[in-house]
């Protein structure tokens, strides 16, 4: 047995929609961003290139099947699809997993990680540091009927044998839970529907940060994440994905230098990347909070988005294979003492290249990360 259950963030941004053509420029996808970045400073490895899956269309079964071999080959028991739902049955980027689910094809376990923020002209590249926000997909809350037909439609995948569960029911990811107006009605709705569909229930679990985006240092950060937590916990989340990326730069930049750098962003644009040591970021990427057995804490085997953010990129450097390995251990460590069933980790990610966020192999580190997963999670 795995010393995890290791599930992966996985995103369908790797073949053309007509949203992204008409915004970008015909044909775009993530592929578009990842060739064309260019080094910030020396050392830098800058574009980063697929090696053995080639940049590949999501549109063709024979990829997708490739991906879960060599996920499954290496340790990760599923993926977690990003799926985008804007409100009046309004999707995007669903044609891949509809594929894996309506083929049956691959065989591999998946679940659904409700991706819900706006899009804008920002969103998947930079633009002019003063360009104005513009939002070209607005994620909408309509309410009770949208939330009925919501769940209809992701129904037959809740069902599917392949679907990943825990505690016996299909885990459901929300992205952004505090932005869900009335998060305490939808999750109840759910769960009474779930029932009528013949399911134990859902399994939600909210992805949250461990501070919030106004954080300034005043309270220990372990009772600032347990009133997070929580809070979502009372209105019916069963779970806690535990995102520890901003408290970790936080505490390695120092807040003093954060809050310089936000201000001089905000009105002087940026003259560099944000460049933080990914070893010192992930010294500091889990806290006693994640040792609950309904908190999930996750890990990152490195961070680079220059191709969507170019100068403006947040960059964890000096990432290596044996580094992650590093990191795998020390997240372990906070999972080792709960129920098999919960010893969970999310891996971010499978394959965000446009944010060099991703395990799938590289002309300079192959198979690397893979293999050190392998070694770390594998009983």
């Amino acid at each position: 047995m795995n010393k995890a259950r290791v599930i992966a963030f996985y995103l369908p941004q790797f073949h053309p929609v007509p949203e992204n053509d008409k915004m970008w420029g015909k044909g775009f996808t993530e592929w578009t961003n990842v060739a064309k970045a260019t080094p910030l400073f020396k050392g830098h490895y800058q574009p980063q290139i697929p090696s053995e899956l080639g940049f590949y269309d999501l549109r063709v079964p024979e990829v997708r099947e490739e991906q879960s071999q060599l996920a499954k080959e290496y340790g990760v028991e599923g993926f977690c699809y990003w799926h985008y739902w804007f409100g009046n049955g309004k999707r995007i980027l669903e044609r891949p997993f509809n594929e894996v689910l309506t083929s049956g094809k691959p065989d591999y376990p998946f679940c659904l990680g409700w991706a819900n923020h706006s899009w804008s002209n920002k969103t998947w590249q930079k633009t002019g540091h003063f360009t104005k926000d513009v939002t070209f997909l607005e994620q909408t809350y309509p309410g009770k009927e949208d939330y009925i037909l919501h769940f209809n439609t992701i129904l037959p995948a809740l069902k599917d044998k392949r679907y990943i569960t825990i505690d016996g029911k299909p885990l459901f990811l929300v992205f952004a839970p505090e932005d869900i107006p009335d998060t305490k009605e939808f999750i109840e709705l759910w769960q009474t529907l779930a029932r009528e569909n013949g399911l134990k229930g859902i399994y939600f679990i909210a992805r949250l940060s461990s501070v919030g985006m106004n954080y300034l240092g005043n309270k220990d950060i372990e009772t600032v994440a347990h009133e997070r937590y929580q809070k979502f916990l009372d209105l019916g989340y069963d779970a806690i994905n535990s995102d520890m990326q901003r408290y970790a730069q936080i505490k390695v930049a120092g807040l003093a230098n954060r809050a310089i750098k936000s201000l001089m962003r905000k009105f002087m644009g940026n003259f560099s990347a944000s460049l933080f040591d990914y070893e010192k970021i992930m010294r500091n990427f889990h806290i006693n909070e994640e040792r609950r057995e309904e908190v999930h804490p996750q890990i990152i085997p490195r961070l680079d988005r220059t191709p969507r953010s170019g100068k403006d990129a947040r960059i964890y450097t000096d990432s290596t294979p044996d580094k992650f390995g590093v990191a795998i251990d020390d997240a372990l460590s906070y999972i080792k003492d709960k129920n098999p069933e919960h010893r969970i980790i999310f891996l971010q990610a499978w394959n965000e290249w446009g944010e060099g966020n991703y395990m799938e192999p590289d002309l300079k580190f192959g198979r690397g990360y893979l293999q050190t997963l392998k070694s770390k999670i594998k009983g």
